[in-house]
Order: structure tokens, then sequence, then C-alpha cells
């Protein structure tokens, strides 16, 4: 689309991206949550970005990064789409404690549940369900949450280590 500045203000797109390249090679993450609260993305308390990584800088206020989320080296999150003649967004939601590979692309319009896991090098063009292990391209759901799409872990603990009575579950890391 050749009239993308009637969409978004290009100062704003600039700043965007200048501070996403930053961004991309600096190691300090505490540094980066600020930074991309400040171009508008809403990003939760541990939320750890890789090196590389890119967001959108048309519309990064679309962009949700949950709590002690993980995107991967390299990974790009978009939330716009410009075609020849049209041009649309879509929010992406990415949950709690999500897991995303290095070289993972998310396009718009997806939300990823709480506790999944994508796998590296993914194309990630649809909804993912909590806990679920997906990867590919397009992407596609491996292995479902251990109750279904509940988010439960492999020993039935949800994302906060405790089972479906609120008790502490058995952790094979020895309580690491």
């Amino acid at each position: 689309m050749h009239m993308w500045h009637k969409v978004r203000n290009p100062w704003r797109a600039s700043f965007n991206f200048a501070i996403f390249w930053f961004c991309r090679y600096i190691p300090f993450l505490g540094v980066k949550r600020a930074l991309y609260r400040l171009c508008g993305i809403r990003v939760g308390r541990g939320a750890a970005v890789g090196l590389g990584a890119m967001f959108d800088i048309f519309f990064p206020d679309l962009i949700t990064l949950g709590a002690d989320c993980l995107i991967g080296y390299n990974c790009t999150v978009l939330t716009h789409e410009f075609l020849i003649d049209e041009w649309r967004t879509g929010l992406v939601d990415i949950g709690r404690r999500v897991v995303i590979g290095a070289n993972t692309t998310v396009l718009a319009g997806v939300s990823i549940g709480d506790g999944a896991t994508i796998s590296a090098c993914s194309l990630v063009n649809r909804d993912i369900p909590a806990g679920a292990l997906a990867g590919g391209i397009p992407v596609r759901v491996i292995t479902p949450g251990a109750n279904g799409a509940n988010g439960a872990g492999a020993n039935g603990a949800d994302a906060n280590g405790t089972d479906a009575n609120g008790a502490a579950a058995a952790r094979s890391d020895g309580g690491r």
C-alpha cells in the first residue's frame, strides 16, 4: 500500500522503528521492557525478549506480552497486513509464561494462550490454546495442554505450579 503514511504518522513509525532496532541489540531486559512500553506495547512483568526480535512498527499498541513470557532470538511479531489495495490489522495477544522459539513469525490477529510453547522457525497464523505445544509452517498444535486446553503442565500443574485443587504439584526439576 503506497499510502501507508495516511494510516499512521510517519514520525511515529520512524520513532518506533528506531526504538525497536535499538532493542534488537541490547541485552538489558528491564530497559527493553520500558522502551517497548514507551512504543505502546503492553508488556507484562518479567517478559523477556531475545536479541534480534522485531515488533510491528506501525501498530505496536495492538501487541500484548504476558507476564514471564519468552520471545526467542530473531522473532517477528506483526499486527498489520498491507496489501495492494487494502490493509487490515489484528490484535496479537501472547499469554503468560508463553515460550516462542527463535526465528518464529507471529501474524496479526493471533492469540497464544497461557503456558503455550511455539517451536523455533514457526509461522503462527492461527490461535494457539493454553498449554499447547505448537510448531511448523503454518503452525499446528502438536500436543494440546495436559488437561485439554487449560494450560496445565505435564505433571498436572498450572503455570503457578499448583494442581487443580490448589495444592503444590510435584516438580521434576528438584524445586529449582
